[in-house]
């Protein structure tokens, strides 16, 4: 008998952005990210996971980034997870004339990746790729194909 939380589909960008667990990620890869600490300040983020038989979500963080950027390209495969969402910061400050949406880059990654990609900056969270998993749940457990 399949549990009563069983998806069906993988949430959407909006759906994550009000879910607990995305909410406190995020908020402590901001803190990590040394936004007050000029010569530190650093991209941190990682990947958001849904068991696929409870629906809950969890996070496994990737390893820090550089001033300007962080790799985010092969997320952990987790046993009965798949990848959701993935989310990074842009520490630099607007106020100095860092971008704080997407790049270029970011953009073009996150096609690929095909999965929502939230940032977080000084001005609020930005949102890259698809608004919700490629092909739903399908395709495997790390990035859709």
């Amino acid at each position: 008998m399949a549990a009563q939380n069983t998806p069906t589909q993988p949430p959407t960008a909006t759906e994550l952005l009000n879910a607990p667990t995305v909410i406190q990620a995020m908020a402590q890869a901001w803190i990590d990210s040394q936004t007050n600490d000029p010569p530190q300040r650093h991209e941190e983020g990682g990947w958001i996971y849904m068991d696929l038989s409870t629906s809950d979500l969890s996070v496994r963080r990737a390893t820090r980034g550089l001033s300007a950027s962080i790799d985010l390209s092969a997320p952990p495969l987790v046993p009965g997870m798949i990848v959701v969402d993935k989310f990074h910061t842009h520490p630099q400050p607007s106020a100095e004339g860092w971008q704080t949406g997407p790049s270029a880059a970011d953009k073009r990654v996150d096609d690929l990746h095909g999965v929502p990609d939230l940032i977080q900056a000084d001005d609020g969270i930005h949102l890259s790729g698809p608004a919700t998993r490629r092909g739903g749940l399908a395709g495997g457990p790390g990035f859709p194909p």
